[in-house]
């Protein structure tokens, strides 16, 4: 049974930094990308960061490119999310998110989720 269980999320003002991590269990992870995803409310889930297996292939969507950096290590079954320079708009719940496939942007390519660690900006 995979699980994964997110931590480092909280209350911080605009300009801040937070360094999200997950940590998985259960199996699959070696062999599959991992990702971050985020939802606010009233919104749609959406893609923040993805990493490949190795950790040498990453992809960030348009509004956060430039000021997170996604990571992971393998010895140690984990996923971080640095995020840097918050916004007001960086205000959701984020959650880690694992695959058997690869990198992906779609939140239905991934099949294992952890349950969120909530992100708010403060202006």
């Amino acid at each position: 049974q995979v699980q994964l269980v997110e931590s480092g999320g909280g209350l911080v003002q605009a300009g801040d930094s937070l360094r999200l991590s997950c940590i998985v269990s259960g199996g699959v992870f070696r062999y599959g990308a991992m990702a971050w995803f985020r939802q606010a409310p009233g919104r749609e889930r959406e893609f923040v960061a993805g990493v490949t297996w190795s950790g040498r292939v990453t992809d960030y969507a348009e509004s956060v490119k430039g000021r997170v950096i996604i990571s992971r290590d393998t010895t140690k079954n984990k996923v971080h999310l640095q995020m840097n320079s918050l916004k007001p708009e960086d205000t959701a719940l984020y959650y880690c998110a694992s695959t058997s496939g690869e990198n992906s942007r779609s939140h239905y390519s991934y099949n294992h989720w952890g349950q969120g660690t909530q992100v708010t900006v403060s202006s």
